[in-house]
């Protein structure tokens, strides 16, 4: 791994666009940051386009189909981005009634749309039957029974997948790991569950059996998991095979392939894991004496995550003291945990740069905080920085596409900031600003 300066933007974990000038100032999309939050204010998120749309076509070409491929909306969601997943013909994952009503006003087409969820309510249900979803992921028996009912009201048959915990320890977070047994997604595979709901299924008149769905979890490193997970589940595919005599024509294997938020982390090869993937899943399904399903993935962070950063205007800074010997330096910027949960929710880490020049002070250890009124609420906890971040410079951190703007609050009754998309030198705004009487508006009575 080559070394980084302060003032370099790795290419690994910085959009694909980014530049940095001669006078220091980074541009995204041929568009100066600097400009930008001069025009719209911070903290704002900034959209590369086309990184985005570079990335759904690399894993359009790895899994050997854009319709393979299902952008997971959970990491973000909008109209715009919906549009340019179906312009770039992927398939879409929701799991909201919300999300799928957002897909659906943006003009996506149902048939290309899975549905997810642990919990779906009965409105959810009809609206997936009623639009005619593709796909809906089925998670529970009670569910299960729901789907079937609202199906036979509408006199159809709605295709589904049983979604199974394939019990893989995914090697990540506890809190995004989501294969193994004793968490709430999915039927296990080791006490039966799996199989009583898919013979549930095949016996129902209205539900039809297209395939079984399994997800290990997120920020995923290497094949080992996939591979494992499609294994056993394939086991099941053979099962169906020979004592139903029905064939599953789909395996989703789910996504979560790891990206780099930080110059010492490595993204996770794609194009590599894919190969492998694809490969252990015609052996399984040899060895279960079945024809190879078609794999589907389920990318979200992977595609939306580098695409984004977020810049934020410094503040004010303290030094304090940490032990006899040592200091830390306190940067605070003028956004935080309401517009990015991750580090303290999960303890993620990120990547942060000068945006508006070059940095020219001395490395000395810094931790990066946010505005809010809670001791968590930081952004980067320890790395070493340049003394010479003062007040009003700008400060971006990459990598910020995937759950910052899905998982922001109101919290401190901050406003979440607006999305802009850069392309080519065009400014597009995606989301604006929220306002304090947008907060307002939603109380009841008068004042």
């Amino acid at each position: 791994m080559p070394e980084y300066s302060f003032n370099d933007l790795p290419a690994h974990v910085w959009p694909q666009t980014a530049t940095r000038d001669d006078d220091g100032v980074v541009h995204i999309g041929g568009v100066a940051l600097t400009e930008l939050a001069a025009r719209y204010g911070t903290p704002l998120f900034v959209v590369d386009e086309a990184d985005f749309r570079a990335r759904c076509r690399a894993m359009a070409a790895a899994f050997h189909g854009a319709a393979n491929v299902h952008y997971a909306s959970k990491a973000f969601l909008t109209r715009t981005i919906a549009r340019w997943v179906k312009e770039e013909g992927l398939s879409l994952d929701v799991a909201s009634g919300n999300e799928l009503a957002v897909a659906l006003r943006a003009g996506f087409p149902a048939a290309r749309i899975t549905a997810h969820g642990n919990n779906k309510s009965t409105q959810f249900l009809r609206t997936c039957v009623e639009e005619k979803v593709g796909h809906v992921v089925l998670d529970n028996h009670g569910e299960l029974a729901a789907l079937a009912d609202i199906a036979a009201e509408a006199g159809v048959r709605q295709p589904v997948m049983v979604r199974v915990k394939p019990g893989v320890e995914a090697h990540t977070n506890e809190m995004i790991a989501t294969a193994h047994e004793d968490q709430k997604f999915g039927f296990s595979l080791a006490d039966g569950a799996a199989w009583n709901a898919v013979t549930a299924v095949v016996d129902s008149p209205h539900l039809e059996l297209v395939g079984l769905h399994c997800h290990i979890g997120s920020q995923i490193f290497d094949a080992g998991g996939f591979n494992l997970a499609a294994a056993r589940v394939l086991e099941l595919y053979g099962r169906v095979h020979d004592e139903l005599d029905v064939r599953l024509p789909e395996l989703d294997l789910g996504g979560g392939y790891g990206i780099a938020y930080t110059a010492d982390q490595q993204p996770l090869d794609v194009e590599a894991l894919a190969r492998e993937m694809l490969e252990a899943v015609r052996e399984h399904a040899e060895d279960a004496g079945i024809e190879a399903p078609t794999v589907l993935v389920e990318p979200g962070r992977a595609i939306v995550g580098p695409s984004t950063v977020t810049v934020y205007t410094v503040g004010f800074n303290k030094t304090i003291s940490t032990s006899e010997t040592d200091t830390r330096r306190y940067v605070a910027v003028d956004g935080g945990m309401s517009d990015n949960i991750r580090p303290a929710l999960y303890g993620a880490q990120y990547d942060a740069r000068l945006v508006n020049r070059r940095a020219a002070g001395k490395l000395t250890a810094t931790r990066v905080v946010g505005s809010h009124c809670e001791s968590g609420d930081i952004l980067i906890s320890d790395e070493d920085y340049p003394d010479d971040l003062t007040t009003g410079d700008l400060l971006a951190v990459a990598n910020t596409g995937a759950y910052g703007y899905a998982m922001a609050s109101n919290y401190n009754l901050f406003t979440r900031p607006a999305v802009v998309t850069v392309c080519d030198g065009e400014v597009t705004t995606m989301l604006r600003r929220e306002t304090v009487d947008d907060l307002l508006s939603l109380e009841d009575g008068e004042f």
